[in-house]
């Protein structure tokens, strides 16, 4: 997994490729809900490049989206890869995560 982090007028993107697992996921963790300043408006994870994600990888998203939730702060998912898409529908979390599909 590889994970890159960029700021653009107050939006902090956290683009992530790869697999998301048991062991990959504390770092995507890390990226989302540590170190996003609460300056951020908005959180935006681009999951376009992610292969494979399990239950570990979802509840980092959950917790990336409560914790943005807290801090008053915009939290959306861009163009999740159709591995990603499946969990998400199989969880019924895609009703709710904002999901953009285009660009940002």
């Amino acid at each position: 997994m590889a994970i890159q982090t960029e700021e653009d007028q107050g939006t902090w993107t956290v683009r992530v490729s790869g697999e998301v697992d048991l062991y990959s996921s504390p770092e995507m963790r890390k990226a989302v809900v540590e170190e996003v300043p609460a300056s951020a408006d908005v959180l935006a994870v681009d999951l376009e490049q992610v292969a494979y994600m399990d239950s570990s990888g979802v509840a980092t998203l959950v917790e990336g989206l409560r914790e943005s939730s807290s801090q008053n702060r915009r939290f959306v998912l861009l163009r999740p890869s159709p591995p990603v898409r499946k969990v998400l529908e199989l969880s019924r979390l895609d009703m709710v995560f904002d999901i953009e599909e285009g660009d940002e």
